[in-house]
């Protein structure tokens, strides 16, 4: 298992799923589309606060930026290879463009890192630049 910061956009193409821990902790899991190909999907999860208000606000065919861990798990298959799996434990996600069935957004969901932002303004915000290792 490996541990990478992770910024990504794409699009929703399975609705968030909620469902909880043992000790009532909200757990939301989605994927996301990153490329025009539609080859590489990508899976997201998130906890707490956040995962309540993705479950509420997010939806599939929504455009979203995430910020995150990208997690790469290895499993051995049945018949004995190995198979890496790519995942995205968020820390923020955002409703990008209009490109939504729920485009607006309430205050109290953009102070637990869900925010809606117009297609106008930039994406690059969402990086910081000295974070960049090269």
């Amino acid at each position: 298992m490996s541990f990478a910061k992770a910024f990504v956009t794409g699009v929703v193409v399975k609705a968030p799923e909620k469902r909880f821990t043992q000790n009532d902790m909200a757990i939301a899991g989605f994927s996301v589309n990153i490329d025009s190909q539609n080859e590489t999907i990508l899976r997201v999860v998130a906890f707490g606060n956040l995962a309540e208000n993705i479950s509420a606000t997010i939806a599939q065919g929504d455009n979203v930026a995430i910020e995150g861990r990208l997690q790469v798990n290895t499993y051995k298959l049945p018949n004995g290879k190995d198979k890496k799996v790519f995942e995205i434990n968020a820390n923020a996600v955002e409703k990008i463009g209009q490109n939504s069935q729920n485009s607006s957004v309430s205050s109290e969901v953009k102070s637990d890192n869900i925010v809606s932002f117009n297609q106008d303004e930039i994406a690059q915000d969402l990086i910081d630049e000295d974070e960049i290792p090269f």
